[in-house]
């Protein structure tokens, strides 16, 4: 055992710098050790600026937003119109019309009877839709949804919506933001740090449907407006705000329904300077599909009018005065930095397959996070104060032992939180005040045991050791137990559960660390080294 005694000390040495480091890393291992991204100061100034805090201690935005899953339906079976369409014509067949009926039902009329033999191939392809009603003398038939595939484009929606909007919150800079499906259609969102709630929902919740239409400009606008627009085309608008008044003017547009280029053909967006204007404005850059398809548009089209629409508003309609080859356009419409900035994040991190609407919204205050720093760690401190004053009195020497190995797990416990990025939380607080407790009747197991070994006639040296080895079973299934206990309430615990949790099983593989293996070293150190020791301080 003493030719081990180097080997111990070094590995309890370097438990105890590498802590260190991580929780107060010098200014030359900080970006070794995080990361460019290393965490700033927290507010409060009481726990180490290494640890990353949750909304309830840092302040921040609790949003909780619900999915429009009809929405996402309607608009799959609205694409499935236009599939359906193009098939048809590039097999000759002409249509008379395909409308939308209700979110799930297609109501496809061919414009000759006779073709109806030619187009049951083409509907026989449709996996995801059955037959629902057949015209055959009409050249009409309603098509249905299946149920199963209904189901599992809701299900995607949600999941689709849950990355992109995380993809939004990452570029968008929040450090250890929380986003999570709730129920069916729910996403929770938490974003430490984040002061700015409008901002915040905005660019969380903005659809960002891009699309480029052509105008359609042999209607009347005026017309349009007023009686309807022309089968195949849609009245659009374009939002003008007066730089001197703030007056807001909305400008109608007659654009095709069939779009050309949606967001899916982006490649790339970000925010430019007009050096004409000094205005910003979003630049887009298109992939190489997009960009093909681009400049086949814009060859085909030239001396037309093209509307960028995003979300259903017109940003831009510009004339198409030559085949544009580099698959580059620009968003133009009087944006401020902020605004050209978000709408750059949007479009790279993608459409939202469905509208999100804000259900629960909440906004904790940096002060009132400082104040449940403060708070939480006056009750560790009082609890762990209390404890050792308690193990001083009883076990004496021995107390004196355990409280120092208390100590040495909870600078462990910090460190590999910062050192893993876990977040630490006002329940997760609570976990390390249990872990305290926990920790020390680790100790108590152990002291009482060799306090038997002791009576039994044992001399303090073989007390010492089977105390420690006997004891030993006990404790493992003990911090076994509340581990498991741990893993489960992370696994399907939310929020406040999983910060619990997360401290409670840092501490508890902590606690079994220091309180065996540095415990014992300390008792090795002072009263096995000696050959005459008659008694033990416990």
């Amino acid at each position: 055992m003493r030719r081990r005694f180097p080997l111990r000390i070094g590995i309890v040495a370097a438990v105890i710098v590498g802590s260190l480091l991580y929780l107060y890393p010098p200014p030359f291992a900080r970006s070794y050790l995080y990361g460019p991204a290393a965490p700033a100061a927290r507010p409060g100034g009481i726990l180490p600026s290494t640890l990353n805090l949750g909304l309830d201690l840092q302040g921040g935005i609790h949003l909780v937003l619900g999915v429009d899953l009809d929405k996402a339906i309607e608009a799959q079976v609205e694409r499935a119109g236009s599939g359906i369409r193009s098939s048809l014509e590039k097999k000759g067949i002409a249509v008379k019309g395909i409308q939308r009926r209700g979110p799930t039902e297609l109501v496809v009329e061919l414009a000759s009877p006779e073709a109806w033999a030619a187009a049951q191939s083409t509907f026989g392809e449709l996996a995801i839709f059955e037959t629902k009603e057949a015209d055959q003398a009409a050249g009409r038939v309603v098509l249905l949804l299946r149920a199963k595939e209904g189901a599992a484009l809701r299900d995607l929606a949600v999941r689709q919506g849950l990355e992109t909007i995380r993809n939004r919150v990452d570029q968008f800079g929040v450090s250890e933001p929380s986003i999570q499906q709730q129920g069916e259609n729910r996403i929770l969102i938490q974003l430490p740090g984040v002061q700015d709630p409008e901002r915040a929902k905005a660019l969380i919740g903005k659809t960002a449907l891009l699309e480029f239409k052509l105008l359609d400009e042999s209607a009347d606008v005026d017309r349009a407006v007023k009686e309807g627009p022309p089968e195949g085309d849609e009245v659009l608008y374009q939002r003008r705000v007066d730089k001197e008044t703030k007056q807001e003017r909305r400008i109608p547009f007659v654009v095709q329904k069939k779009t050309l280029l949606t967001g899916a053909d982006l490649s790339t967006a970000r925010v430019s300077i007009d050096q004409t204007t000094s205005e910003p404005y979003v630049s887009v850059e298109l992939n190489a599909a997009g960009a093909k398809a681009f400049a086949d548009l814009t060859e085909a089209n030239v001396n037309k009018r093209l509307a960028i629409i995003l979300d259903g508003n017109v940003h831009s309609a510009p004339v198409i005065r030559e085949r544009i080859p580099s698959g580059q356009a620009q968003i133009t419409g009087g944006f401020t930095t902020e605004e050209a900035t978000d709408l750059a994040i949007v479009l790279r991190a993608g459409a939202l397959p469905a509208p999100v609407q804000v259900l629960e919204e909440r906004t904790v205050g940096p002060s009132l996070g400082a104040d449940s720093i403060r708070q939480g760690i006056i009750a560790i401190l009082a609890s762990t104060a209390l404890v050792c004053l308690f193990m001083l009195v009883y076990y004496r020497l021995s107390g004196l032992i355990a409280n120092v190995a208390l100590g040495l797990n909870l600078l462990v416990l910090l460190a590999v939180m910062a050192g893993f990025h876990a977040t630490l939380t006002l329940p997760g607080i609570a976990g390390i005040a249990l872990t305290v407790g926990m920790a020390v009747d680790t100790n108590i197991l152990i002291f009482e045991r060799i306090r038997e070994e002791l009576r039994s006639g044992k001399t303090v040296r073989a007390a010492i050791g089977a105390g420690f080895t006997r004891a030993f079973k006990t404790v493992v299934d003990t911090h076994v137990t509340v581990l498991v206990s741990g893993l489960i309430l992370y696994q399907f615990g939310t929020g406040p559960v999983k910060g619990f949790a997360v401290s409670l099983m840092i501490g508890i593989l902590a606690s079994l660390f220091t309180a065996v293996f540095f415990t014992r070293l300390l008792f090795d150190l002072i009263y096995t080294t000696s050959r005459k020791v008659a008694s033990i301080s416990i």
